[in-house]
């Protein structure tokens, strides 16, 4: 083999390599796309004048599809019959809105996308798109621009409906129940902020809604609602908030069910606590009752005796404003047998009472029958609270950290309203080192009294809370480590607890402040000051 030859082969040879060594490689693409789509035509133009069509056609300089568009969509003003928009499944270059509905006169309407509209490739969003037009001579270029806060907790929901009614003749407070606003925007998925455009001037009632069902409506029982204090008048340079909040529901009680012997269950949706239950039927002379609530459900048990041999009862059942006759069908079933829950289990706060809750009506109580011990033997001694309603016995004691308890509760020591008594029994609990808690201690500056301070969980939960009425440190020991979140209810009306707006009513929901979370650690304390501003 001559010289030539050699190298012609070994040139091949070489080049085989290379190309099987490519082969087996994985060849780079180029930089990924994140170039949004570009339109480059709209049929009409947007912003058109006395717009007469029924379609209009979007088209673009790639092919795009539409994502989410029930949740993104927002046109205002609303239309009874919603446009048809397609292609919703698969990609095209262009968009086709068709029109249904009856457009109204001299009307400005915007059609506003969101990301919706996305790249089929990549799925870059052509943000925010608005497509607008006029039924009239003009574009009405007007805003309401403001934020959206949650009355009770630190951020408020996302996708919020915000809405304009004009205060015209024919409005009345009641008809964010009937029909939807006039103008709307929505805060989608991302921002607190809203502006509400392309309206006309005029006087309005400005309002929000966390929308469950999306049709433009308040329902009390699903959606929270915010409104401004007073009507508005546009144009306006005022940025607006609107606190959402959750109203309590208006008292309605439901039909009643015999649930077991001598037990029927009536349910409620309301505030309960004016709640009152009474027998029509003609009862004997030693007829008796008591009422509980059930511990999870909205739910009151009417428990009575003697057993009535009646196919039937009636009752009335009232509140404030209320008043409603019932009828509960009596039917043979078991009689609930007497058990006693107790809580909490295994390790128990310092300032934690042993609560000892009965399946029946609790009716007398033998403290003899009850011992509590610690880990040397020794007796404790304990008090006792009762609460009929809830049908439970807290039983307090002074506790030592580091320490064990057993609490024996003998037979007899309940027995309920049916003259049952209980069983036997034997529960532990155990105190924690005061080393394995934190604490913390807030001063309060520029405060105005009274406040509730409360420490919750992430979700907002209350895991402590203290009510205070005048300048005073504040101190909240034996904490369990963990991260808080300090909620802070200014309690206007001085009745110990938070309490929520009613829009028909005009009332708005009590002021909440929220202040940085603290993160309490095991064996050490916290100083905080929380610097309050006016409202």
């Amino acid at each position: 083999m001559n010289k030539t030859l050699s190298n012609f082969i070994l040139l091949v040879f070489i080049g085989l390599v290379i190309v099987n060594c490519a082969n087996r490689g994985t060849p780079e693409g180029g930089p990924k796309d994140t170039t949004p789509p570009k339109i480059v035509d709209e049929i009409p133009k947007n912003y058109t004048t006395n717009f007469k069509g029924k379609v209009i056609k979007i088209y673009f300089n790639e092919y795009v599809k539409v994502k989410d568009l029930q949740k993104q969509l927002i046109i205002s003003p609303p239309m009874n019959t919603q446009p048809e928009i397609t292609p919703l499944s698969t990609a095209s270059k262009y968009l086709t809105i068709k029109i249904y509905d009856t457009l109204q006169a001299n009307t400005t309407y915007a059609f506003n996308f969101g990301n919706s509209i996305v790249d089929n490739n990549e799925g870059n969003p052509y943000p925010y798109y608005r497509y607008v037009f006029s039924t009239g001579d003009y574009i009405d270029s007007l805003s309401v621009k403001g934020n959206i806060v949650d009355a009770l907790k630190s951020k408020p929901e996302t996708f919020v409906t915000v809405g304009l009614y004009e205060v015209d003749s024919t409005f009345n407070d009641s008809i964010i129940y009937k029909k939807p606003p006039k103008y709307i925007t929505n805060t989608l998925d991302s921002v607190t902020t809203f502006s509400i455009d392309n309206i006309k001037a005029g006087k309005y009632m400005l309002m929000a809604l966390k929308d469950v069902n999306s049709d433009n409506k308040f329902q009390q029982k699903a959606d929270q609602v915010a409104f401004n204090k007073t009507f508005i008048t546009v144009p306006t340079d005022s940025l607006y908030t609107l606190k959402l909040f959750t109203e309590e529901r208006d008292f309605v009680a439901s039909r009643p069910q015999m649930v077991a012997n001598e037990k029927i269950a009536f349910g409620y949706e309301g505030d309960f606590s004016k709640m009152n239950i009474k027998i029509k039927s003609e009862v004997p002379e030693d007829f008796s009752y008591r009422i509980t609530k059930d511990e999870k459900t909205d739910t009151l048990y009417y428990w009575y005796k003697p057993k009535l041999e009646v196919d039937s009862l009636n009752f009335k059942v009232t509140h404030v404003n209320y008043e409603k006759d019932f009828t509960a069908k009596i039917r043979k079933q078991k009689q609930d047998s007497l058990t006693i829950k107790v809580s909490p289990s295994g390790t128990i706060g310092m300032n934690e009472a042993i609560s000892l809750r009965g399946s029946t009506p609790l009716d007398r109580f033998d403290t003899s029958k009850i011992t509590l011990i610690d880990k040397d033997s020794a007796k404790v001694d304990f008090t006792t609270k009762f609460d009929t309603l809830n049908n439970t016995y807290a039983l307090d004691f002074k506790k030592k950290e580091d320490n064990k308890y057993n609490l024996l509760v003998l037979p007899g020591a309940f027995t309920d309203f049916y003259n049952k008594e209980n069983d036997t029994l034997k529960i532990g609990f155990g105190t924690r080192k005061a080393s394995d808690y934190g604490f913390v201690r807030f001063t309060l500056v520029n405060a105005k009294y009274p406040l509730i301070i409360q420490l919750t969980d992430e979700k907002g939960e209350v895991k402590v809370e203290q009510y205070t009425t005048k300048p005073e440190v504040v101190d909240f020991l034996n904490l369990t480590p963990s991260t808080y979140y300090i909620r802070v209810i200014h309690d206007a009306n001085g009745n110990g607890k938070y309490d929520s707006g009613n829009y028909l009513k005009k009332i708005q929901p009590e002021h909440v402040s929220h202040f940085k979370e603290v993160e309490v650690r095991a064996d050490w304390g916290y100083p905080e000051t929380l610097e309050f501003t006016s409202e």
